[in-house]
């Protein structure tokens, strides 16, 4: 029978592949060799806090949580930032007393300014953050405001996306959350005219803070 459209021809495809099963080219892969060849050359915070830089993202390093309360302070004030998206229980009752206003209702998130949130870990690598719907903000904190403000710990620092995906299965077992995703710097996309723009499809500016989990 002759095909009448690409369409048939395709779904055709599709139904032989799925009756006449092949098997799985590459074999002899080695799935849990390392990527890099050469090991890096700083410590995971130093090589985090390059790639991340390279991105165009913003890295504060705190050495306490006294530190780390007076540069979110000093950020939110040069920004004249007055209302924070922060659902994370990590954030209760932390800003308040500095006449920040922090929204925990996803409802209210349209009205904010910026959000603050923690996250899973950070692949120095990379330079990335990877967080997961399984945090109090849920999958919008990371997206919608202007401004996405990140605090983070040293112990969250991994080497790379397979480090990553152990330390996820240590964490949860066989209860992962609905929705992970790795971020790279701020938002920003260059498919109108190859005009590299900030901000097109979530946050114009990242900002990370890691604490020593030590300090």
């Amino acid at each position: 029978m002759k095909e009448s459209t690409q369409k048939e021809k395709v779904l055709k495809n599709v139904r032989d592949a799925l009756v006449n099963a092949m098997d799985v080219p590459f074999k002899d892969v080695d799935m849990d060799k390392e990527v890099y060849f050469q090991p890096a050359p700083d410590s995971l915070d130093i090589v985090f806090a390059e790639e991340f830089s390279k991105s165009n993202g913003k890295f504060i390093y705190c050495a306490n949580t006294d530190e780390l309360v007076n540069a979110l302070i000093g950020l939110l004030r040069e920004r004249s930032i007055k209302s924070l998206f922060c659902a994370d229980d990590f954030f209760d009752g932390l800003l308040e007393e500095y006449g920040i206003t922090c929204y925990y209702n996803t409802d209210d998130i349209a009205r904010c300014e910026a959000s603050i949130t923690t996250c899973e870990v950070l692949l120095s690598r990379l330079g990335s953050i990877m967080v997961s719907s399984k945090h109090g903000n849920g999958r919008q904190g990371a997206i919608f405001p202007p401004v996405h403000i990140v605090v983070a710990s040293t112990r969250q620092l991994v080497k790379d996306i397979n480090e990553a995906f152990q330390f996820l299965y240590k964490r949860y077992g066989s209860s992962w959350p609905s929705m992970i995703s790795l971020i790279t710097g701020p938002s920003r996309t260059a498919e109108i005219e190859g005009t590299l723009v900030h901000g097109a499809h979530g946050p114009k500016d990242i900002f990370l803070f890691l604490l020593d989990a030590d300090g």
